[in-house]
């Protein structure tokens, strides 16, 4: 196996493997390798659609979509098939998968077999480093937050369709809307990475919903930044793999009327874990003043003394 960079920020090409040919020792080496680089493109796969449901088993336990089109034969496989007869697709919006979940997907392995002339790139941004560009007032503000994550588009699309209803009722109970951290602990590199996006997040607890919807809207725009971005051109028979514990991704619809198929894979992840709470003090009985006076406000380290003064 080699592994070549793509970009100083996130993204490797993975040469000299055959995904259904692996061994236990390589497997070890590319779960390695998703974690440090975030996004895998592997071209020139030839992987069957078993194959391709046993690739993801290896990492743990297939999902299947309740609003993603899946094969008569095989639910956990999602089958993306869009050309000028197809209704405008869904994801042509920044998100990491399925946070509606109160266990958000470890990974995507989506594998191309249909790709237009031009156009139907996929794009991904490193929340990892989205929060590392974060001031570190910023971290400090957002330490212990959460939010709540919902349906977004999925459901607008439902609740418009009356046939279609009841199945979004029956997904809300199922799915109770999980309130997830804000900043978002890497369960194996111990990173931090934003953990909103604008499909499937809703508000930001325990603040006003104005400020909730700055502060997202603030948040959401970190991954718009170039520098944090990397680009997939497809070809027939591409794999690509990413940790949507940390990436986001966004699928522009620039290549329609041309027809695009891939299919994809999800692995079930864990329940999302926030970094702890900064303390935030001012001096006893005078917190607002304190805070609108321009008085000096800190932040304590364990042993309780100020790491640094902020005058706000």
């Amino acid at each position: 196996m080699h592994i070549e960079p793509m970009g100083p920020v996130l993204g490797a090409y993975i040469h000299d493997l055959q995904l259904e040919d692996m061994d236990d020792v390589q497997f070890a080496q590319l779960r390695h390798a998703l974690v440090e680089f975030e996004v895998l493109v592997l071209p020139d796969q030839d992987l069957s659609v078993e194959g391709h449901m046993a690739l993801g088993r290896r990492f743990g336990e297939l999902t299947v979509s309740p609003f993603s089109p899946n094969a008569d034969a095989a639910p956990e496989l999602i089958v993306l098939d869009n050309d000028g007869a197809s209704a405008k697709p869904l994801t042509d919006i920044w998100h990491s998968d399925e946070t509606f979940r109160a266990t958000p997907p470890l990974a995507t392995i989506l594998r191309a077999r249909i790709v237009p002339r031009f156009g139907g790139n996929t794009m991904f941004a490193s929340m990892t480093a989205a929060y590392e560009s974060l001031s570190e007032r910023m971290r400090v503000y957002l330490s212990g937050l959460t939010a709540v994550h919902g349906f977004g588009r999925f459901g607008e699309l439902l609740r418009a369709d009356p046939e279609r209803r009841a199945m979004l009722h029956r997904v809300e109970n199922e799915n109770p809307m999980p309130h997830h951290p804000v900043v978002r602990v890497h369960p194996e590199s111990s990173r931090k990475a934003i953990f909103v996006n604008p499909h499937f997040t809703a508000r930001i607890n325990d603040v006003p919903e104005d400020e909730s919807r700055a502060l997202l809207d603030y948040l959401f725009s970190r991954a718009l930044m170039p520098e944090l971005q990397l680009r997939v051109s497809w070809a027939p028979d591409t794999v690509v793999m990413w940790d949507n514990r940390s990436v986001q991704h966004y699928a522009p619809n620039d290549y329609l009327p041309q027809r695009r198929r891939m299919e994809r894979v999800t692995i079930r992840g864990d329940t999302p874990t926030g970094d702890k709470p900064a303390q935030v003090f001012a001096p006893a009985g005078r917190g607002f003043a304190a805070r609108h006076t321009g008085e000096s406000v800190g932040t304590a380290d364990s042993a309780g003394t100020s790491r640094r003064q902020f005058d706000r």
